[in-house]
């Protein structure tokens, strides 16, 4: 029998039940996410002090060594957005702008750079990247001091946060008019997950309340930033990486063999990458977005509607 959860005004098919949390298919919202939401006060404390040294404590360390692959995704990053911008509009914004390295990166191509990072641990790091950062959370208060920007990057912040679409509709106002806003989520729920639940027995690994909140795909994240006055210019998959454990390379729950596939994911891209193959692997990764494959969601959407019409 299949179970419909209401909560509050949310109200959706019953995918999974994790930690006291229930995953719908919110009918409100139209993307998967958990229901109760925390708060944003029950999720401060978390991302301020606690993330980097207790959810991710290899994190920043796991960035560093893999910093030359990091450079490669964040070339074609700026790559992309410099063929969508004239010349003459560089001006970035990186919300959950992490250890920094993304921003360091388009500061060493001439852009002009701004993080906003609520973890301490993060920010500090950053810092000493000589990087300016705001180390708060992106909230209408702290927006209200940022300027404007030709690019807001978000990756893997819109799984976190109680209410994504004010936080899509927030970003818009920093945005020029043709502006960029880059998004990077986790594709959960997608062919492959589901593969692995029919025909091996999977538990769903992937659902992680209250750090993860929200739970998109191509589609439905395409949906979110086009209903609010988006035009998507560009979906890309990333590396499928589930793909090991249909090959039956078990690495949930294993951390030496989830590097191990890792490692090989790199190889194989930083290889294509020597070969001058880059753009065929972009293709590849673009084609496997039109059928919902890749681990991770990667949408380009361009500000078609004026910031301050944006309410």
């Amino acid at each position: 029998m299949v179970e419909t959860k209401q909560w509050q005004n949310h109200k959706g098919i019953v995918l999974d039940s994790v930690n006291g949390f229930d995953v719908i298919e919110c009918e409100t919202c139209g993307f998967k996410h958990v229901v109760p939401i925390p708060t944003q006060e029950e999720l401060e404390a978390v991302y301020r002090q606690e993330y980097y040294a207790v959810e991710k404590p290899l994190y920043l360390e796991r960035v560093r060594e893999d910093l030359d692959w990091w450079n490669l995704v964040y070339s074609e990053r700026y790559d992309t957005f410099e063929e969508l911008l004239p010349p003459n509009r560089r001006r970035i914004l990186d919300v959950g702008s992490g250890p920094g390295f993304l921003l360091l990166h388009g500061k060493q191509r001439g852009w002009q750079t701004l993080g906003i990072e609520p973890s301490a641990q993060a920010a500090a790091h950053s810092r000493k990247l000589g990087l300016e950062i705001i180390e708060d959370f992106l909230t209408e208060e702290t927006a209200r001091r940022l300027g404007t920007f030709d690019v807001v990057h978000m990756s893997e912040v819109l799984e976190h946060i109680p209410d994504p679409r004010g936080m899509v509709r927030l970003v818009q106002n920093l945005l020029t008019p043709g502006g960029l806003l880059c998004v990077v989520v986790p594709n959960d729920y997608n062919p492959f997950q589901y593969a692995l639940r029919k025909a091996c027995g999977y538990e769903p690994w992937w659902v992680a309340p209250p750090h993860h909140i929200n739970y998109f795909d191509f589609d439905s994240l395409s949906h979110l930033l086009s209903s609010n006055g988006f035009e998507i210019v560009l979906r890309e998959a990333t590396f499928p990486i589930d793909m090991f454990l249909l090959m039956g390379d078990d690495y949930v729950g294993n951390d030496i063999l989830g590097r191990q596939c890792h490692g090989k994911r790199v190889k194989f891209e930083k290889n294509l990458s020597r070969a001058c193959y880059s753009g065929l692997k972009r293709n590849l990764y673009r084609a496997l977005a039109k059928i919902g494959i890749g681990r991770e969601v990667m949408i380009i959407g361009k500000n078609i509607v004026r910031g301050d019409q944006c309410h």
